[in-house]
């Protein structure tokens, strides 16, 4: 049972931006680490970022360090990904889930049905 929303993926040019939401109405988000993982066409899927519930703090792959930051409203219902700068090796199915105790630990027990994000000219 889908217990997390992501919305906001779409088809974007390479060069553009694209800002992804997480939310759901079954539980406090903000008791959660949040991650993004996203799985490409015929590849593993793979951390891209997580956000802690106590401070704040995000990590980042590599791979999206200086261009995605991931954050969470004030009121802390939804955790967003704001992607800019895509590059078509973006694409794929992008996921938020819940980690405990923190972004240290595998991604347990929520996960979201997807969003795809499609880098293409």
């Amino acid at each position: 049972q889908v217990q997390l929303v992501e919305s906001g993926g779409g088809l974007v040019q390479p060069g553009g931006s694209l800002r992804l939401s997480c939310a759901t109405s079954e539980f406090t988000l903000s008791h959660y680490a949040i991650g993004w993982f996203r799985q490409a066409p015929g590849k593993e899927r793979e951390g891209v970022s997580c956000i802690e519930s106590t401070d704040g703090s995000t990590h980042y792959a590599d791979s999206v360090k200086g261009r995605f930051t991931t954050s969470r409203d004030n009121a802390k219902t939804s955790v967003y990904l704001q992607m800019n700068s895509l590059k078509p090796d973006d694409t794929g199915v992008y996921y938020c889930a819940t980690l405990l105790p923190n972004c240290a630990n595998s991604p347990r027990p929520h996960w979201g049905q997807g969003t795809r994000v499609t880098v293409s000219s």
